[in-house]
């Protein structure tokens, strides 16, 4: 069966809130402005169709877990790209602060609702942007922020490391944007574009401040509070 789009596909305003990181406006120096890309369509298949963005996680959905540690760690603004019963996580999430698009095409994978992500982001004078995952809420603010320091102008490539080992968040120059949209397929989103440009990739270690499993399967779900 065809995926049901949401009443409202298309971008959701954000609004100023209370809790937003002191240093946003400053995110990305110097002179740069750092947005947020949180990918967050999966349909948990190997959850038996359970839509990770909407796992609990400490009495809230995860996907506002991982779209607070955009925001804290300096991002601004935050897009989020839905998918998976993207009507339910709207109305379930409290998402009033991000600007939502969504992927039509997600079940063909993490690169479709990349590209959709990215092309939002196009022509909104993002200098870069730091891509998270949904399903990772071992990492928070405080990674993020590392990566975010890592930006150097507008064909900046990051990404955060783990005992040297690449993983999320990424962190990509806009000049980069169009090269890796056309790269981005099926589940590998980016990694074949990092692949190809890993002499120009800087690796921000962050394995004391935060762990880079996933929620994919059952047994992963005790991982989660």
């Amino acid at each position: 069966m065809a995926p049901t789009a949401p009443r409202d596909p298309g971008e959701q305003p954000l609004h100023a809130r209370p809790d937003a990181p002191e240093g946003a406006r400053e995110a990305g120096r110097p002179g740069g402005r750092v947005a947020g890309l949180l990918l967050a369509a999966g349909g948990g298949r190997r959850l038996g169709g359970r839509p990770k963005a909407l796992l609990d996680h400490r009495g809230r959905p995860l996907v506002e877990h991982a779209a607070r540690a955009l925001r804290q760690g300096g991002c601004d603004p935050v897009h989020i790209v839905l998918g998976a019963s993207a009507e339910a996580v709207r109305e379930r999430a409290e998402l009033s602060a991000y600007r939502i698009r969504y992927n039509p095409d997600w079940a063909q994978g993490m690169g479709s609702s990349l590209r959709v992500g990215l092309a939002a982001l196009a022509g909104s004078g993002a200098d870069a942007v730091v891509v998270s995952l949904v399903d990772q809420p071992g990492i928070g603010a405080a990674a993020v922020a590392r990566v975010v320091a890592a930006y150097d102008g507008s064909s900046s490539l990051a990404s955060a490391a783990y005992d040297g080992r690449r993983g999320h968040p990424v962190l990509f120059g806009a000049d980069r944007w169009p090269d890796i949209a056309a790269t981005a397929t099926g589940d590998r989103g980016a990694r074949a574009y990092l692949q190809q440009h890993a002499a120009a990739l800087t690796l921000v270690e962050c394995a004391d401040v935060a762990e880079p499993y996933d929620i994919d399967t059952p047994e992963d779900l005790r991982r989660l509070e």
